[in-house]
């Protein structure tokens, strides 16, 4: 299975109580961390299974890490429609129609806190992942899980960077929040965009939560996925930038300085959007394949390979990384994790751990302060011309983060 075939926040933790009560999977090794194979007894686990008395049946309450910047992190949700283009996935749907989380600068203080996601995102995501009872996780608490961003927040003065970021394949946008809100909290306006029909669902316009569409097909072709989302992105740069804008504070964005992030098939997603369009400066690919991997003379911009070591060393199974590595032709830095699995540099490890679920070697919150640190840093150097140490080689503040270049 393709390793960009990752699971959302609620499958992450359905699956792992699912796997919990049978014994497959993480309660099957004494270090089943250790390997990308172990990983995958969460995208083979049956999602219909019954959990059994092992598995958790304490109340979830989540909760995110605090941003760490002089900023407080504004909150605004707005839906784009591209009346250009039809949804690529379920044409009879109509035009291409996009949630998208605006988080930005602001006043502390200011503001009412802001949902995870809506009632009906949590509920899809837990129906689409058959999560047992037992649990304790509910539309209710997983779309209160405190996430640190107030809606209507009053914004700071300034024109900010833009950091565009995609999630992973199955993942619903909000999963990147954590890093959102810590962008934002150190001077940059970020867009976190949902894919339509890629995960268990975001909540549109009209609405509507619709479904994965083309979820559990082994004959999906993720390059496409990626030239996909590479359109959606551009798409949400134009409303964003130029003529009417979408958004009631575009104003703060300087549209010179433009990065994108993303995990998994999102960090795929980042380099064709780099390819496509010249408006984005910085890329940054966090353990995702390339799909497909860059030619020679694409990418010639700055661009940050971010992954666990157990995925993305140059000896490792993934081809791709290695490929890109040699192709990049601008500023470039491939870094890895020891102890991360696929989702580290999520929500997704944090959530699981508060649920009472087993965690990779690497602590959760050990992968939020390195994805949070290394990206801020990565985007401080290249869009806003703050040079960061960090970047410069091994920190003895982060033993975990090898330099491969």
């Amino acid at each position: 299975m393709k390793r960009n075939r990752r699971i959302s926040a609620v499958a992450v933790l359905a699956l792992a109580a699912l796997v919990t009560g049978t014994g497959a999977g993480f309660a099957a090794t004494a270090t089943p961390w250790a390997t990308p194979v172990a990983t995958h007894a969460f995208d083979t686990a049956p999602a219909t299974a019954t959990a059994t008395a092992t598995a958790p049946t304490r109340s979830f309450q989540g909760t995110l890490p605090a941003p760490t910047g002089p900023y407080a992190a504004g909150e605004d949700v707005i839906h784009l429609t591209d009346a250009s283009r039809p949804d690529p996935w379920v044409p009879s749907s109509g035009p291409r129609q996009l949630a998208v989380t605006m988080v930005y600068p602001a006043v502390p203080g200011t503001g009412t806190p802001a949902p995870y996601m809506t009632l009906a995102e949590a509920a899809g995501a837990i129906q689409f992942r058959g999560m047992p009872a037992s649990s304790g996780v509910t539309p209710q608490n997983l779309s209160g899980v405190t996430t640190h961003a107030f809606d209507g927040a009053r914004p700071q003065r300034g024109k900010y960077p833009l950091a565009v970021l995609s999630p992973g394949f199955e993942d619903q946008r909000m999963t990147l929040t954590s890093l959102a809100t810590d962008l934002a909290s150190h001077g940059y306006v970020v867009a976190l965009v949902g894919h339509t029909y890629e995960d268990s669902g975001e909540t549109l316009a009209n609405g509507r939560t619709p479904t994965c569409a083309i979820c559990n097909n082994p004959a999906l072709d993720f390059d496409s996925v990626a030239a996909s989302r590479a359109l959606d992105v551009s798409f949400v740069i134009d409303r964003l930038t130029h003529g009417s804008t979408a958004w009631r504070l575009a104003h703060l964005i300087d549209k010179h300085e433009i990065g994108m992030a993303g995990h998994s098939i999102g960090g795929a997603a980042a380099a064709a959007t780099m390819i496509a369009d010249p408006r984005v400066r910085a890329g940054v690919n966090m353990d995702g394949s390339f799909h497909p991997a860059p030619m020679p003379g694409r990418i010639n911009r700055p661009f940050l390979m971010l992954g666990a070591a157990a995925n993305h060393l140059p000896s490792s199974h993934d081809t791709t990384w290695g490929q890109a590595w040699a192709a990049l032709g601008g500023y470039k830095k491939w870094l890895t994790v020891a102890g991360a699995d696929h989702t580290s540099f999520t929500d997704l490890d944090v959530l699981l751990e508060e649920a009472g679920f087993p965690t990779p070697p690497l602590s959760p919150e050990r992968g939020v302060v390195i994805t949070r640190e290394y990206v801020t840093a990565f985007f401080d150097q290249t869009l806003k011309g703050i040079h960061s140490p960090l970047l410069d080689g091994p920190s003895p503040n982060n033993p975990e983060v090898v330099f491969q270049d």
